[in-house]
């Protein structure tokens, strides 16, 4: 059986709904009718049922600073085009983080839920029974044949996009991974960077998502996406064997020991260095060449050591030479606390 922990990193759920009467965001006559989208979703999401204005948050992407929301962009809760669309749209996300409902990105309302782990059911759950409370106070642009009518074609008919972030560096190093997306993409699945479609697999971070969202239904979506994802953890894990059998395998071992000894004595370290590195050190819990118990915890420490959420913890504005510092302390401390090296 397949150790999906080792390999799945977090599971999202999105769905894109535009309301009935209201041009979609790029063809709203101007900022008033905007504003207009952004009451109505408020307004309407404060008076459902279980709604508790302690366990959400409204972020006004005009009021809140760059910082802010380079933050919410980080974690994931937001996306690029939702700071873009900054003058006309809104975000609301519970405390745990785990539900985030954007108004006036490219749709007027795009909901999503993100847990950690393999939890396709779950976070579709979460996310189906918030939006049929939402669909309760407004009325969702819906025809009969096309389904939900999105901005984009590629969203018509459930508007449902399930993607599962998977951590692949075995099919990566041993060029596996061109025939990974092949055969994805023959199934109507794609395959994206971390940051969604234009961005780049960082640290052999990759999203396995579905393309198609019209003629099928929301199950079957689930069914194969998560079908796809227990097979790429499959050969990714046949491919991690066959690393540790390859004549390249002290190489790879002595990659993850310097970059488990670099990140944890450096004096200066930055964004792509950790990335890099930490991807190198989780590798080498995965092969168990390093005693990490929970590899979860190196994808929470790079998220957390990105620029902005590093100028928060930090409670002040920090030079780039200053941030580089704080994020080798951080990462240094917070490595040798979670292992006590390398076998």
């Amino acid at each position: 059986m397949t150790d999906l922990s080792k390999t799945v990193v977090s599971t999202r759920i999105r769905l894109a709904r535009n309301i009935e009467g209201y041009p979609f965001p790029s063809h709203l006559k101007d900022e008033k009718q905007a504003r207009e989208i952004i009451r109505l979703v408020t307004s309407g999401l404060s008076r459902l049922e279980g709604f508790k204005s302690d366990q959400f948050n409204v972020y006004y992407m005009h009021s809140i600073s760059e910082e802010e929301a380079q933050i919410l962009k980080e974690n994931h809760l937001i996306s690029p085009n939702l700071i873009k669309n900054s003058r006309c749209s809104a975000a609301i996300i519970n405390t745990d983080e785990s539900v985030s409902v954007m108004i006036n990105e490219e749709d007027h309302l795009r909901e999503q839920c993100i847990l950690k782990g393999f939890e396709l059911e779950k976070a579709y759950d979460t996310m189906s029974r918030i939006d049929s409370r939402i669909s309760n106070s407004m009325k969702f642009a819906y025809d009969e044949q096309l389904g939900y009518l999105t901005a984009c074609p590629t969203n018509l008919g459930t508007g449902l996009r399930a993607s599962v972030m998977a951590f692949l560096p075995a099919l990566t190093i041993n060029g596996v991974m061109p025939k990974v997306y092949r055969s994805i993409s023959r199934l109507g699945l794609t395959v994206r960077g971390v940051y969604g479609e234009g961005s780049e697999a960082e640290g052999y971070m990759y999203q396995i998502s579905n393309e198609v969202t019209l003629g099928v239904t929301e199950e079957e979506i689930l069914k194969q996406v998560g079908d796809v994802v227990k097979k790429v953890a499959e050969l990714e894990e046949a491919e991690r064997l066959n690393l540790r059998k390859s004549s390249s395998a002290i190489d790879i071992k002595d990659n993850c020991m310097r970059a488990y000894g670099i990140l944890t004595n450096c004096f200066k370290l930055t964004t792509s260095e950790l990335i890099k590195l930490s991807a190198n050190v989780k590798l080498g819990a995965c092969l168990g060449y390093i005693d990490i118990q929970d590899v979860s915890e190196i994808d929470d420490l790079v998220v957390k050591m990105r620029p902005a959420n590093i100028t928060a913890a930090a409670s002040r504005q920090l030079t780039p030479v200053e941030r580089d510092i704080y994020r080798a302390e951080y990462v240094s401390k917070h490595l040798k606390q979670i292992t006590e090296g390398g076998k």
